[in-house]
């Protein structure tokens, strides 16, 4: 904006814009995240007004979609507007109005059969307002959340496919109340029994349970092979107590990292082992010989599936004949046209048919019309 100052005029430069309702929503948040010591960056809000439906007819479509949408918040923002009418527009058309109303809190209507079909959106007093963010923002927040997905997936796989030795102990299912102190008495003498190696005991947030080994003082020396090796040998022994004393419901090696967060776990190596092996595994189903029918009988299957096949042909050719259909820009215009072509059909009609008291081309009265007293 161009500031017009001048040597008698201060021009548009002391000028400020009035804040409205949304300035001071901000003012308001901003002053919250500054006494409560708050990063907003670190705290923005990924809520998606919109179904997934909407969103994906929208990617589909986004040119013709923001156009439809631009079209709502007008209507929204005007409170004098209480309906809005759409022109007459394809079936995939109409189902994103439909769900766009409904995402915004809106009632709609299909009306009119086609090729006049249209949706006319109401206001109820269910609507409140129109969502702040638009279309294209939430499809980018969706876009970057399954792309976050996607890397924490690659990530874990990564992770399974390492070859880091084993160095500990994972507890799943852990008994309720059970302490670090009688984990550590519980295993102590397997825990003990190697030289030079100590072991880490905790509670992850997931509510299971690590036992980490590691060099006894600062001054060992033992190689992670060592500690793979030791921790191998006394699995069996350690799963043994965890399952009589009902420490846990499974112990399993893992490898974890100096925070102990578990890197690779055993299981992780038997839960790709899927697909033939698993249902080569499974219990064959009986066999049994199809059922013979007589020649010339037909089975009640034959029969239904014939008919089936004959109402989904008819409802096919049905829906191939709408979409062929030519969709008019002036419906309205169109209608009286075609209100006007039965006016005039109908008076063809009335015009083509005799009147009763005339007569016929060869001079008779007709016989179903009766004669009037001192008639000929």
């Amino acid at each position: 904006m161009k500031c017009n100052a001048s040597k008698t005029s201060e021009g548009n430069t002391k000028k400020s814009l009035s804040c409205d309702d949304e300035c001071a929503r901000l003012e308001r948040n901003r002053k919250l995240a500054l006494a409560l010591n708050i990063d907003p960056a670190a705290h923005q809000d990924e809520h998606i007004p919109y179904s997934t439906e909407t969103l994906r007819m929208f990617r589909e479509s986004s040119k013709w979609s923001q156009a439809q949408e631009r079209e709502f918040r007008v209507f929204a923002a005007d409170e004098a507007e209480k309906r809005l009418r759409f022109k007459p527009m394809p079936n995939h058309q109409r189902a994103f109005i439909h769900s766009l109303a409904d995402d915004f809190g809106l009632d709609s209507e299909s009306m009119d059969p086609e090729p006049h079909r249209h949706v006319a959106v109401f206001k109820t007093p269910r609507f409140v307002m129109a969502p702040m963010k638009t279309l294209a923002e939430c499809v980018r927040i969706r876009l970057n959340a399954e792309a976050a997905a996607a890397t924490a997936i690659e990530e874990q796989r990564r992770l399974r496919s390492n070859n880091e030795a084993y160095n500990g102990f994972l507890l799943t299912h852990p008994r309720f109340g059970l302490t670090v102190d009688e984990i550590r008495s519980e295993l102590s003498a397997h825990l003990e029994a190697t030289p030079g190696l100590a072991f880490d005991i905790a509670f992850l947030p997931s509510e299971e349970v690590v036992i980490k080994g590691k060099p006894a003082t600062s001054s060992t020396n033992i190689s992670p092979t060592s500690i793979e090796a030791a921790v191998k040998a006394m699995k069996s022994a350690v799963a043994s107590i965890v399952s009589t004393k009902r420490v846990a419901s499974s112990c399993q090696l893992c490898t974890l990292d100096p925070s102990l967060n578990v890197l690779r776990r055993e299981l992780d190596l038997t839960s790709n082992t899927d697909g033939w092996s698993r249902v080569a595994a499974k219990a064959a189903a009986p066999r049994t010989a199809p059922k013979q029918t007589g020649v010339g009988e037909k089975s009640v299957y034959t029969v239904l599936g014939s008919r089936l096949k004959e109402a989904k042909r008819k409802k096919e050719e049905m829906e191939k004949a709408k979409m062929e259909e030519p969709i008019v820009d002036d419906w309205e215009e169109e209608a009286g046209r075609e209100e006007q072509q039965e006016a005039d059909l109908a008076k063809e009609v009335d015009h083509s048919k005799p009147l009763d008291d005339e007569p016929t081309s060869n001079g008779e009265r007709p016989k179903d019309v009766p004669m009037l007293q001192g008639e000929p």
